[in-house]
């Protein structure tokens, strides 16, 4: 009886997973081009530790043995993000690291929500976050975003990609701009903005005014915010003249504007400023960071982010810090359903040795070797059959080369067949390892 696939546990085919290696490879290249070093944190951490911040208990799958005493207090779930693990990391390792400190992360997380396109249960995530021991100067606000442009750039360029368009706004400044208006829970104000995407901007009215007991005008007062938009200073104008004053809001909007002008001149157009991005996660406490893929819009943003200044704390030295996180699964299983991204073979192997007979085949492997000696991918035909029969099993593989006892290699796609010493003889580069296709969108 064949299983039933789990729903929001996407699994790709080879040819998907080769794909999605050489996304993993260039945001691993790129993150290290900019001194960030590799960590792995365990798939677990405590309930206490995973639920602290942000209203998130719905999501977490909680880990159990079978045969765990019923008064065994050890309480484990899979993390949901890369982030909060990361925090504690920091505090179990700090004496061991320097300030501040570049780590990139790439593993699967975990969330018990409702799957559907671009949510998943289990999916994999990369990060980059910048950690500094009680400061974390302001510049890297805007340095955490142009290294995740410019991976993502890369993805563009180099593998087909969607462009993204990144949006950013800052805590403070939705804050302080809260408090100017009298309001005291920012926070709560802040989770139901973040849904205006979702239910639209009368729903969110509702919610102010019903849940939180706000008044009418203050209420449009935060929709009227949420509409600014802008590539450049210009929001800063538009926020002005809403009337509303705080010193926190003056903070916010001058963090924001010396973001959107850095990335301005180094990324036009990948970058802008957008005040209804709030981030439901309770830890951000400046920068904010949303990002939206081109034709995709609909999956909501596919890289997210921000600052957070004491999500880590030792009781002595607080760890400030700016992350980014871009959901790999997210991107990539809508973009290898539809066809839009694919890899040129489905095996990493660029040459299939023939086997004359068993007798031979010996010989067929100490050929194998040669190769593989020289890096080059091969395998060894499974039966002795008649070479016709060999040749079709490597086209039907996507294996572009045959080799043969002759002492010559044939090209099954051109048929160009041609002498060669298994010491000297080398693959196009093209050929060496399978490549990434991008297909045109219907």
């Amino acid at each position: 009886m064949r299983p039933m696939p789990l729903s929001g546990f996407p699994e790709f085919l080879p040819a998907g997973r080769i794909v999605e290696q050489a996304v993993l490879d260039s945001l691993r290249s790129t993150f290290e081009l900019h001194g960030f070093a590799s960590v792995e944190t365990r798939a677990v951490e405590t309930m206490d530790q995973l639920t602290r911040k942000g209203e998130i208990d719905k999501e977490v799958y909680v880990v159990r043995r079978i045969h765990a005493a019923s008064d065994d207090r050890d309480e484990l779930g899979l993390h949901f993000d890369l982030t909060v693990p990361f925090a504690r990391y920091v505090l179990e390792h700090a004496g061991h690291l320097q300030f501040p400190f570049r780590r990139y992360q790439i593993q699967k997380v975990w969330r018990g929500e409702r799957p559907q396109e671009g949510r998943y249960r289990e999916f994999c995530q990369a990060d980059i976050d910048i950690v500094g021991a009680d400061t974390l100067a302001a510049h890297h606000d805007v340095e955490i975003a142009l290294v995740m442009l410019e991976a993502l750039e890369r993805l563009h360029t180099d593998l087909g990609i969607p462009p993204v368009v990144m949006h950013v706004n800052n805590r403070k400044l939705a804050e302080g701009f809260y408090r100017g208006l009298g309001v005291e829970d920012h926070l709560a104000v802040l989770q139901r903005v973040d849904k205006l995407d979702r239910i639209g901007p009368d729903a969110v009215a509702e919610l102010l005014t019903d849940e939180l007991g706000m008044d009418a005008a203050a209420a449009a007062k935060c929709l009227e915010l949420a509409t600014i938009s802008a590539s450049d200073g210009s929001f800063v104008d538009r926020v002005r003249a809403l009337g509303i004053e705080h010193p926190l809001l003056d903070e916010g909007l001058a963090a924001l504007e010396d973001v959107v002008r850095v990335a301005g001149e180094a990324v036009p157009g990948r970058l802008v400023a957008d005040l209804k991005i709030a981030r439901g996660l309770d830890y951000y406490t400046g920068t904010v960071y949303e990002t939206e893929m081109a034709g995709f819009e609909s999956l909501g943003s596919i890289c997210s982010g921000g600052r957070y200044d004491s999500l880590a704390f030792d009781g002595k030295t607080t760890y400030p810090g700016v992350g980014i996180s871009v959901g790999v699964t997210r991107i990539l299983a809508p973009l290898i359903a539809k066809g839009r991204l694919t890899a040129s073979r489905t095996v990493p192997t660029v040459v299939l040795v023939a086997v004359d007979n068993e007798d031979a085949r010996g010989v067929a492997m100490a050929t194998a070797a040669r190769l593989r000696a020289r890096g080059i991918a091969t395998e060894v035909a499974p039966k002795a059959d008649k070479f016709g029969k060999q040749i079709r099993y490597a086209d039907r593989r996507g294996i572009p080369f045959v080799w043969f006892s002759s002492g010559e290699v044939k090209d099954i796609r051109s048929g160009e067949q041609v002498p060669a010493d298994p010491d000297a003889w080398t693959p196009p580069d093209a050929d060496r390892r399978p490549g990434v296709a991008a297909a045109a969108a219907d």
